[in-house]
């Protein structure tokens, strides 16, 4: 048995893994344009493609057989919302990328986040209707919240599609257009989103496919790609190919054994490599490796697969479970030093404060076990003064303890693992750093 012998020479002649994840406020419009592009990129066909349309029409919601392509339960096509993030594969010229659709409803803003964390980039998807943009802008909206997500974890250059562009209020106006690219970056500048180099902007219609495959000549004053061209063009996102192997799961299933999904944020593995499941440190040998239906001979950093085990079984899996190499084991324990950015607390953070920690695929409890230190907000740097309390716009270093043992990684090790956030009933509250 081989222990992590990934194949690097193999793996590079691949096609670049891509992963990106369609965000925005509820009826946005992104099943929509995730569907669509499945189509357009051959992954459905015509004739589930007329399947979709007679089975939508059967239910009066003909116009959301375009969701059906990634919304597959019978209470999402019922009530034509995303409830769990959904996945899927396209391909480019030069990229394999992977579509996370998520929630855009705020009920399901955990499921969104599992999206986000395993995602190169974004696609905030803004609908131009009359009203609808402003319903989804609005503080009680969920643009911002994804917008501000994405960049908590990591997503440094982001993808704006302004859809419905063809809907009966707008009709391809550059006047709408022109001025909700204003105002959401206006916004976006806040998060810390640089216009000219992190953000692009696209008109599109997801119903119709303008703008996402090939141009439309119903908008001659837009100059720049279509939305495919764009993800097409996306610059090499910088990966530790050599580094030690870390998988964050993100599901598990059942066939011929156990099978984990996720995504391979770190180095690379094999068919037969040894691999550790945390945190309960079992052994398991991966027997088979897929990407969708691909069979795969191993994986490297970036690469959203399944994996298949032996010598593991899902009561070693829990919310948050990783795999990693058995000479590199990521660390496991129940308290953690973070550096922590107050955001929306309804009064002050100390001791005993608890909230909802959101990580790559976990979500646990977590209590402030101690404040350490404040962040001086001229140099960044650690001041050297341990608080007694903590308030909105305070960056602080404080120890989180869970009730059970979860893994984690610093972030200066793998700074894909290392972000998190901290969520209570109300929403987003603080995001982070493990130190």
């Amino acid at each position: 048995m081989e222990e992590l012998s990934s194949n690097l020479e193999t793996l590079s002649i691949q096609k670049e893994p891509l992963s990106v994840v369609l965000v925005g406020h509820v009826d946005a419009g992104k099943s929509t344009i995730g569907g669509h592009l499945l189509f357009l990129c051959g992954m459905i066909d015509k004739r589930t493609l007329e399947k979709y349309e007679r089975e939508s029409k059967e239910i009066n919601r003909e116009s959301w057989f375009w969701t059906w392509a990634l919304d597959t339960s019978t209470e999402e096509r019922e009530k034509g919302i995303t409830v769990e993030t959904a996945k899927a594969c396209i391909e480019t010229a030069t990229k394999r990328i992977t579509v996370f659709d998520a929630p855009g409803h705020k009920s399901y803003v955990p499921s969104m986040i599992s999206g986000a964390a395993q995602a190169d980039t974004g696609i905030l998807v803004i609908s131009a209707r009359k009203g609808e943009f402003e319903a989804g802008f609005e503080k009680s909206g969920q643009t911002r919240e994804h917008a501000s997500l994405l960049r908590v974890f990591g997503v440094e250059k982001l993808i704006v599609v302004v859809n419905k562009m063809d809907e009966e209020t707008v009709l391809w106006s550059e006047a709408r257009y022109r001025d909700i690219v204003e105002r959401v970056t206006v916004f976006l500048k806040q998060c810390e989103y640089k216009p000219k180099t992190d953000l692009t902007f696209i008109p599109v219609s997801g119903f119709t496919g303008a703008n996402l495959k090939d141009k439309t000549d119903r908008c001659p004053w837009y100059k720049g790609d279509t939305l495919l061209g764009v993800l097409d063009k996306f610059p090499a996102v910088k990966r530790d190919a050599h580094g030690e192997f870390m998988f964050a799961v993100s599901g598990k299933y059942k066939e011929s054994g156990l099978v984990v999904t996720g995504k391979v944020e770190s180095g690379a593995v094999g068919k037969g490599d040894t691999v550790l499941v945390l945190p309960g440190k079992k052994k398991a040998e991966v027997v088979g490796i897929a990407e969708e239906d691909t069979e795969k001979e191993s994986a490297r950093a970036g690469e959203n697969v399944s994996l298949r085990l032996k010598g593991a079984g899902e009561e070693d899996l829990c919310s948050g479970s990783m795999l990693c190499g058995v000479r590199a084991p990521i660390e496991c324990g129940s308290e953690f030093e973070v550096r922590l950015c107050l955001l929306n607390i309804k009064n002050i953070l100390t001791v005993g404060f608890s909230a909802v920690l959101h990580t790559n695929s976990a979500a646990v409890e977590v209590r402030v076990a101690e404040l350490v230190d404040t962040i001086d907000k001229t140099t960044r740097k650690r001041a050297g003064k341990r608080p007694a309390y903590a308030m909105n716009s305070q960056t602080i270093i404080c120890r989180l303890s869970t009730e059970r043992e979860i893994c984690y990684t610093k972030y200066s090790v793998c700074a894909g693992l290392g972000r998190f956030t901290l969520r209570d009933e109300h929403g987003t509250i603080a995001f982070g750093k493990i130190v």
